[in-house]
């Protein structure tokens, strides 16, 4: 009986893990809101539940994303994760076999070869086989974490992250655990004769009779110790994501999603971080030398709460982070929250906006700040809307009412609110049903924050591309190589890629580049970003500016007034704007077919034109 007693490190680590793991999912599902709890029960008695089981699956065991990243790093998390769940399943199956019964405690699939020394069985041998495999698979991955903090190239990572003492705890623990339970139970083969290809054989190589008789039990107690440390440390670790991953994926295809506050969703998220370091080396502010601040750092400091601003407030909020993120954390989002929470809210004031006259249109134009400080893209857009013969009012032309994004990444959120609100009764009461913006920026906090029922959300591209599709607007392509930038908020932010691109090939010759669409570069210009330099950012915009550069464009054309004034700082390319480039092209287009020297105001006055 005493013999047992080694299962006892195992058996309370267990529990203690069980009772804290019950302890905090009761928290995040009670403390979630009545809808989201509502939507979290829908998505429970629904399909989403199997769409749930399928993504655990491809993400928590096979780890689907970091094989797209790098096949070594995926084979790695892949056999540590998917290998030790079938040990798990194949060895309860091994049990419940051999004891003919579903009914036997719960440490003895764990410790089988230990207790079941001589009993010969329906598919013992295969089952043992089966288990030695199954080891030797997990044991691969443990040599290769192991060579990872050595050899991090191979494993396409130039950094990893800092460890804190409860992560080296269970990471040494974790990396003990298989080893310990090879020599085990190699020491009980050796004994017994009853392992397989791997174990018989270790257990002839490293044990004699009397070797294995005096050191079988002191290793399966070894192996029970690593196990109970793994168990206890996992809440106070990075290890935490194994089983709140799950659940978290469970919240979000449920359709939860990260709140302006501070919710039980937010902290699962932030728990949910494995702190792989896959999100360092995308980072762009390494480039300018920073880089403590990556959202790894940002989320462990919340965790254990101590975050300062210079960690929250040092982030271009670009997105690059979250492209490659296993998990599928909404990086950007949590830390904007994080903002709103520890920033001190100012009475701001927007009398002056109040009780302003409201123009009757069928579409409204709004520039957005950024945009009037590139005053060549209102132009643009203004000759546009007069080639497409469009009725509009131009909200923003006077007295300039932002967005209200700007304040939002900033964390003045309650100031930001009174400009949506004003905003708001402004485009409502027009009676309009379009509203186009030719900022990214703009563009998502009116499509993500503002409530407008019946008005359509357009991004400057969009309206574009339906006046080009419709034969309202006339372009002829220019014969110049173009690279088009997916600014941050449009690209990753937005998930708009195409269209700006079938805009840019009506309107000359793209070329496609390495990093485009969601892998594509930050400008440097972000206004998310409060702490950094100008020259910090100007090292990022030249690291960015030169990448384009090896690809020997004729003009660099990006869809966000904030990225072009970044980029035309630097004066070795021409950096224009797409609705800039849509100007010169339909300026082309007049130009061949000879109607240059005519005043042209619409397309129904070059249409004429043109059969005259």
């Amino acid at each position: 009986m005493n013999e047992k007693l080694f299962v006892i490190p195992f058996v309370a680590g267990m529990a203690l893990l069980f009772i804290i793991l019950i302890v905090k999912g009761y928290k995040w599902i009670s403390s979630l809101s009545k809808i989201d709890r509502l939507r979290l029960i829908n998505a429970l008695k629904s399909r989403r539940i199997l769409q749930s089981a399928k993504d655990i699956f491809m993400e928590c065991l096979i780890h689907r994303r970091i094989f797209k990243k790098n096949m070594v790093l995926g084979y790695m998390h892949m056999s540590l994760a998917f290998g030790w769940f079938l040990l798990i399943v194949v060895g309860h199956l091994e049990a419940f076999v051999a004891e003919k019964s579903l009914a036997v405690p719960f440490y003895l699939p764990i410790f089988f070869r230990f207790f079941e020394t001589g009993k010969e069985f329906a598919g013992s041998k295969i089952f043992a086989a089966l288990m030695d495999l199954l080891l030797l698979f997990v044991l691969s991955g443990v040599v290769l974490a192991w060579s990872k903090r050595f050899y991090k190239r191979l494993f396409g990572m130039r950094r990893t992250t800092r460890l804190q003492y409860g992560d080296q705890i269970a990471m040494t623990a974790l990396w003990l655990i298989f080893p310990l339970r090879l020599l085990a139970e190699s020491a009980t083969a050796h004994q017994f004769n009853n392992g397989s290809f791997i174990t018989q054989t270790a257990g002839s190589l490293f044990f004699n009779s009397n070797t294995a008789s005096t050191l079988a039990l002191p290793l399966w107690a070894a192996y029970s110790l690593a196990l109970g440390s793994f168990f206890v440390a996992l809440p106070y670790s990075r290890y935490m994501h194994i089983p709140t991953e799950m659940l978290f994926i469970i919240f979000k295809n449920a359709g939860i999603k990260l709140k302006k506050r501070t919710n039980s969703f937010t902290e699962l998220a932030i728990y949910s971080c494995s702190r792989c370091g896959i999100c360092l080396d995308n980072c762009q502010l390494n480039n300018a030398g920073i880089k403590n601040t990556q959202s790894v750092y940002v989320l462990k400091s919340i965790r254990n709460k101590n975050i300062d601003d210079e960690q929250l407030f040092n982030c271009l909020l670009c997105g690059k982070c979250q492209v490659d993120c296993p998990v599928g954390i909404d990086l950007t989002s949590l830390r904007i929250t994080q903002r709103i929470e520890s920033t001190l809210q100012y009475n701001a004031s927007y009398a002056y906006l109040e009780n302003q006259a409201t123009t009757k249109a069928g579409l409204i134009y709004f520039a957005g700040c950024m945009t009037h400080l590139t005053p060549r893209i209102i132009q643009s857009m203004q000759h546009l809307f007069e080639l497409a013969g469009e009725d509009y009012w131009f909200l923003d032309k006077e007295k300039a009412p932002c967005c209200g994004r700007p304040l939002m990444l900033a964390g003045q959120y309650d100031a930001a609110a009174k400009l949506i609100r004003n905003n708001t009764t402004q485009i409502i009461a027009s009676g309009a049903k379009k509203l186009v913006v030719s900022c990214p920026i703009c563009y998502k906090v009116f499509k993500e924050d503002y409530q407008l029922p019946g008005v359509e959300v357009l991004f400057h591209a969009e309206y574009i591309l339906r006046l080009m599709n419709a034969g309202l607007l006339k372009t002829a392509p220019l014969q110049k190589r173009i690279i088009y930038h997916d600014p941050c908020e449009l690209g990753r932010g937005s998930g708009m890629y195409e269209i700006p691109r079938e805009v840019v090939k009506n309107s000359g010759q793209l070329i496609r580049i390495k990093n485009e669409q969601e892998h594509s570069l930050c400008c440097g210009g972000s206004l998310g970003n409060l702490k950094i330099s100008q020259a910090e950012r100007n090292l990022i915009r030249d690291s960015a500016i030169n990448e384009y550069l090896s690809y020997q464009p004729e003009y660099l054309v990006t869809a966000c007034p904030l990225c072009k004034k970044t980029f035309a700082r630097n004066r070795n390319m021409v950096v224009m704007d797409l609705a800039e480039l849509v100007l010169e092209a339909s300026d082309e287009f007049i130009k061949r077919k000879k109607l240059k020297g005519n005043k042209v105001t619409n397309i129904r006055e070059l249409e004429t034109l043109i059969q005259s």
